[in-house]
């Protein structure tokens, strides 16, 4: 059992930091509102500039702290990273600003770029025929922190605003003194390597897409795509209260049922699917569901369907893995590694510019005095993009047959 504890450790650690993602969201309007006291479209403004100053740091962050700990071990790293994540929860938990929400969100980003270092520990300890069945285990670990993030923000969020930081800060605060006791340093002195500027550079990446030429097209699709479907965790808190009038334990758990569809899906759907009718066919298929949601998602005023809608838009997550496959087998056999490391860098990308572009698109079509009231227009942005990346794929298939 002991042996196992480090394991244990390494999936509280990932399951913590999904957690810290998602409580925020649907406990966010209310939080914003009671520090800033301005309206809910402005309020959705500044909702956009915390996502991206999370999603910011993560980018910025992440190969800096991968670094660090091939340099000085995996275990101050992440040890540290708990015991700092603990202090910013209190910062969120007593927060009487939005500047100091704003410095709260920038920690916490910068924290959660240590899932690279969990995943490097999973790696050392883990013998090679066992590193994809963990690999699989610390992907759960995240998959079900975010299903139960939002539920556990929203029910807390009954009880006091703030009340989801204290407890998000205590399970950090003893998962790091658990990680303390029983987590063994898993690379030895002999296996470290110096700093190195370049290899932290979080552009460097995007230096391999001149290299990829075969698959340019497909990036872009799968950029525009990534940008459109960040529309849920950027406004969804946002749209639920303003057009259906959800409280915060509703947001919580539409957001719970959308996690639990996408992770099922995902896990029991891809493989068939793909396997049947190929990936291109997939992807197509994905996209033309997600763009029949977003549209009902932009119009629809009766709140009982949103709960189909919701799960139903989880199975559009059958896309990505798909327009990886494509993208996989476009590649040459030596370009996937560059391949890996450019839709990394173009997905974190996306999680800093759709926010402050979904939420500044709710604002201007929710706010008082607004010449069309639409508080759905996010999702119809989403859908146009939808359609752009349907366009662009159908394209890339006709000269590539």
């Amino acid at each position: 059992m002991r042996a196992r504890l480090p394991v244990i450790f390494i999936v509280a650690t990932i399951l913590i930091d999904g957690i810290g993602a998602g409580l925020i969201f649907p406990v966010l309007p209310d939080l914003i509102l009671e520090v800033t006291g301005k309206t809910l479209s402005e309020a959705a403004v500044w909702g956009g500039v915390l996502a991206t100053g999370y999603a910011v740091m993560q980018f910025v962050f992440g190969p800096i702290v991968g670094n660090l700990s091939d340099r000085y071990g995996r275990k101050p790293i992440l040890i540290s990273a708990l015991f700092v994540l603990a202090i910013d929860y209190v910062i969120m938990a007593i927060a009487g600003s939005i500047w100091l929400l704003l410095l709260g969100r920038i920690i916490a980003g910068l924290m959660a770029a240590t899932y690279s270092t969990a995943s490097a520990y999973m790696a050392d300890i883990s013998k090679p025929e066992d590193r994809e069945r963990n690999f699989g285990i610390v992907g759960a670990a995240m998959g079900i922190g975010f299903a139960l993030g939002p539920v556990i923000g929203g029910l807390l969020a009954e009880v006091d605003t703030r009340a989801p930081f204290w407890v998000a800060g205590a399970m950090a605060l003893a998962n790091g003194v658990f990680g303390l006791l029983v987590m063994p340093e898993s690379l030895p002195k002999d296996r470290r390597r110096p700093f190195s500027l370049k290899r932290a550079n979080p552009l460097s990446s995007f230096q391999s897409v001149s290299a990829l030429g075969g698959v340019r097209a497909l990036l872009v699709v799968f950029f525009i795509y990534q940008v459109a479907l960040f529309v849920y965790p950027a406004v969804w808190a946002f749209f639920g209260r303003e057009q259906f009038n959800f409280s915060v334990h509703e947001i919580g758990l539409t957001l719970f049922v959308f996690g639990i569809s996408m992770g099922l899906s995902q896990a029991v759907l891809v493989g068939p699917v793909v396997k049947r009718f190929g990936p291109y066919k997939t992807a197509m298929f994905g996209m033309v569901l997600e763009l029949v949601i977003f549209i009902a998602f932009a119009f629809i005023m009766q709140s009982w369907l949103v709960w189909f809608l919701v799960a139903l838009s989880g199975l559009g997550s059958i896309v990505m893995p798909a327009l990886q496959g494509i993208m996989s087998r476009a590649a040459d056999d030596d370009q996937q590694g560059e391949l890996q490391g450019v839709l990394g860098s173009i997905a974190a990308l996306a999680t800093i510019i759709s926010p402050l572009v979904m939420t500044q698109t709710f604002a201007y079509f929710s706010r008082e005095g607004a010449a069309i009231y639409l508080p759905g227009a996010p999702f119809v942005l989403s859908s146009l993009m939808i359609v752009a990346c349907l366009a662009i794929l159908y394209n890339w298939r006709r000269h590539n047959r």
